[in-house]
Parts: structure tokens; C-alpha cells; sequence
């Protein structure tokens, strides 16, 4: 038989890894409906025409198409062929999103607070924390023509706890760090640089290439003078976790000429974010006024996520504020997103090995069959650990019992149980033996699942 090769950019974790995937959703999904949200899930695929509208994703959509399609023209568009629409796998979840939101107004109550967990796929290169199938988990709230600040507030601060809660587990710090659009764009314009997605774009490679090579870009591509490429630069650099950020870039503005009504309404939004936060998550939310994402997307707070000594893997939480999520010509539904990458996450924590799960199945016992004429009585055993809760599998053979606690100890099933006119069961990690009712038994409950814990 020919050797199978791995298909890169599409993960697959072995049991263990898919225990603790399994822990990191659970506690997402959780956190997420204390706070209010509702579950929803839409399908994998949306009409090519509109994954399109983000065009900086063009070239990583995957298109469906039928195998035995008649020719090349049948799925080539809309109006192709015999009509059928060309469909792609949506790349992220807040296309569908918008989609479904326009579908289902009507019968959705405002503002509506939604998450959504589920795989998307991109066709970009595989590389450390980049995949191209992977989960994501997104929690939104849209309004219907508005949406109050304050939601913008609540999000980073509910994505806080949810990353929070998988601290004891063995998960690193993160850093949510803040921005507004409206900040950077009042100042930009205060200094009289009216291309300001040009000078966000710019701004958004300081880490990458320095702000000597960011400064020359500024002059040469956007038409900023020295002074005002260094005024960039001196707003890039304030960061902080309190609301002494807000009075920093009030400074400087005054001092560079730069004050204007919208710089003012964005501080005003920034300070509240940030005093809320040094209350509620103190030390996780961090303003930094060189985050720029969503150069032509997002409208307000701006938010990137890293894990705490592990920022070369990139953000592993993004998302803002967004002013038209979706619109039928008539009614505007503006929103506010956060998305995880769950499978990046993941896969730092497996292959760094930061966490590890105490088995690989759900298993607590494993009943031992004494020989093959008495296998119903192990069934018995286990149906009836089964009906309290217990999980419970029945040896796969009626090997010396020797060979079927081996085949426990393979597996990671912690205990053996041994009918017989009196039930035994067997702590088969310290070798403990005790008498046992099968109606009554119950193993210890840090034994009864499987745990995700900080590894060694």
C-alpha cells in the first residue's frame, strides 16, 4: 500500500489534541451565552459575486464546482450556463453573517447578539499558525440603523473573560490591545493628510519593517512631510493601559496642530473603552495607537489579540466596529465583531506543548470480559455504569487479564473493572483494588472525563 502524505494547511488532531479543541470551544461557548449570545450556524458555501465584495481575499477563495459538470462555462458565473450560481467556501464568518443577517430581519429582535463556531477555508500558503481549514469563533451584535458605543466596550471585555477562563488550563496571558478609527483618522487629518487608509496602511508595517522605513514610505507614497510623517509615528507610539493615553494624544494633537471634532469623539470612545477595562480585566486590555486593521472595513474600536510570549504567531483574536455589516438599500444594520482562530490557538498550545489532556478517550473504565461465554454479564457491568453517567467500554477480547489491562493502560482508561460473583474494580495507575457495585460505584470526579491541564 502507498504511504499516505499528509495534506498541509488541513489539520487533523489525534484524540488528545481533539480533547482539549473540544475544552477551548466549550468554554467559548459557554461564556458567550452567559453574556447573552445566541447560537447560530450558516452554511459553508455563499455565491462567489459576494465572498468577492472583499477583494483583498480573491485569491484565497475556494470555488465549488460540480465534477461532472457538462463544460467550464456551466459554473462560470451567475449567469452562465444553465443560471447556476458559482459558489465559493466562504473564507470567514462575517460574510454569511451579513448575508444572514439581511435574510432573516424580519424576524430577528435588535440589537442582535450572535455567536457563531464553525470551519472556514483559505487558500494561502500552510505555515506556523496559518491553516487552510480551520474553526473559527465569532461573537457580533448588530443593530438595526444604530448601534450604541457601548457594545463596543462589551465585547473586548467578554472576549477577555472567555480567554481568561482558559488560563487554568495552562493558556498564556493575552493582550487585547485597542484602537479607534476615529482617533487616528481625526489626527491624521488635523495634520492635513487626507489619504488616511494610505497612511494606515503604512503605519500597520511598523513592526515589520521599522518607523525609519515607515517614515520614507509616508513621504515617497502618501506625500507626508518630514514633520508630519514623525507626528504619525510619535501617535503610533502611545500605548497604555489606562486612560493617561487619552490625555498623551490630546498633547500631542495640541502640539502638532492636529485637533478636530472627530479625533475628539474617538479619545472620548477610547478613554471609556479603557477605563471599563482596567476595572473589569485590568493589565489584558491595552490601548496602542499603531493598530490599524480593517483599513477599509472598520469604523470604530479596532481590537488585535496576542498571546503573552508567543507574538510572533500573529493575533489570535480580531475584529472592531463596523458601520455598514450589511444594507438592502434601505436599512443600514451597522455591528460590532470578534473572531478567534481556534485552530491557531490550538495548534500553539499542542505543538508548544503548553497543555495536554489526561486521556485521549472518554472512558473511565474499561469492564474486563473473563471469557467469551460471559461477555453479557461485562455488558451488564457497563450498562449499568453507563445509566449513572459513568463511561464505560467492554474489553475487546477475553485475553488474560494481564493483556486487558495493557490494552486500558494504551488507551488511558484509568480504571478495570472484574466481574464476578464479587465486582472488583482497579485503579490500574496506583494498582488499588476494591470490592464494587456496579449500581453504586462511582469513580473519583476528576476520573470520570477526560481533563485539559497545564502540561508538566
Amino acid at each position: 500500500m502507498a504511504r499516505v502524505t499528509p495534506l498541509s494547511g488541513f489539520p487533523e488532531w489525534l484524540p488528545d489534541g481533539r480533547v482539549v479543541e473540544q475544552h477551548v470551544l466549550d468554554v467559548l461557548r459557554r461564556t458567550f451565552e452567559l453574556h447573552g449570545f445566541a447560537g447560530v450556524e450558516t452554511r459553508a458555501v455563499e455565491p462567489l459575486d459576494q465572498l468577492l465584495r472583499k477583494g483583498e481575499t480573491s485569491k484565497e477563495v475556494y470555488v465549488l464546482r460540480r465534477l461532472q459538470a457538462e463544460d467550464d462555462t456551466e459554473a462560470a458565473g451567475p449567469d452562465a450556463g444553465r443560471g447556476e450560481k458559482q459558489l465559493g467556501l466562504h473564507f470567514d464568518l462575517t460574510v454569511p453573517f451579513a448575508r444572514y443577517v439581511l435574510e432573516n430581519a424580519g424576524r430577528l429582535a435588535f440589537p442582535f447578539k450572535r455567536y457563531q463556531i464553525q470551519k472556514v477555508w483559505r487558500g494561502e500558503r500552510p505555515q506556523d499558525g496559518r491553516f487552510r481549514e480551520f474553526v473559527q469563533a465569532d461573537i457580533d451584535v448588530v443593530g438595526a440603523g444604530e448601534l450604541p458605543y457601548h457594545f463596543e466596550v462589551e465585547l473586548p471585555l467578554v472576549m477577555a473573560e472567555a480567554l481568561g477562563a482558559l488560563r487554568e488550563i495552562g493558556v498564556p496571558e493575552v493582550r487585547i490591545l485597542v484602537n479607534n478609527r476615529k482617533v487616528a483618522e481625526g489626527f491624521y487629518r488635523g495634520l492635513g493628510l487626507d489619504d488616511v487608509e494610505g497612511v494606515l496602511r503604512q503605519i500597520d508595517k511598523l513592526d515589520k519593517i521599522g518607523a525609519e522605513k515607515v517614515a520614507a514610505l509616508l513621504v515617497a507614497e502618501q506625500g507626508a512631510t518630514p514633520e508630519q510623517a514623525a507626528a504619525c509615528l510619535d501617535l503610533a507610539a502611545i500605548h497604555g493601559d489606562d486612560v493617561g493615553v487619552v490625555d498623551r494624544v490630546r498633547e500631542l494633537a495640541a502640539a502638532r496642530g492636529a485637533v478636530t471634532d472627530l479625533l475628539e469623539t474617538g479619545l472620548d470612545e477610547l478613554g471609556a473603552l479603557v477605563a471599563a477595562a482596567a476595572v473589569r480585566a485590568p493589565g489584558v486590555v491595552v490601548a496602542d495607537l499603531k493598530i490599524a486593521r480593517g483599513l477599509d472595513y472598520y469604523t470604530g474600536s479596532v481590537y488585535e489579540t496576542f498571546l503573552v510570549g508567543h507574538e510572533a504567531l500573529g493575533s489570535i483574536c480580531s475584529g472592531g466596529r463596523y458601520d455598514t455589516l450589511a444594507s438592502d438599500g434601505k436599512n443600514t444594520y451597522p455591528g460590532v465583531g470578534l473572531s478567534i482562530g481556534v485552530t491557531r490557538l490550538v495548534s500553539r498550545l499542542l505543538s508548544g506543548g503548553l497543555v495536554t489532556a489526561t486521556r485521549g478517550v472518554p472512558t473511565a473504565v474499561l469492564v474486563a470480559v473473563s471469557d467469551e461465554e460471559h461477555r453479557a454479564t461485562s455488558d451488564a457491568v457497563a450498562a449499568a455504569l453507563r445509566s449513572r453517567g459513568v463511561p464505560a467500554d467492554v474489553a475487546p477480547t477475553a485475553a488474560k487479564f494481564g493483556k486487558q489491562i495493557k490494552v486500558a493502560d494504551r488507551r488511558g482508561i484509568p480504571f478495570v473493572w472484574f466481574p464476578g460473583e464479587v465486582h472488583q474494580v482497579k485503579d490500574i495507575r496506583s494498582g488499588d483494588q476494591v470490592e464494587a457495585d456496579p449500581s453504586a460505584w462511582q469513580p473519583p470526579s476528576a476520573d470520570l472525563h477526560p481533563r485539559v491541564v497545564a502540561a508538566d
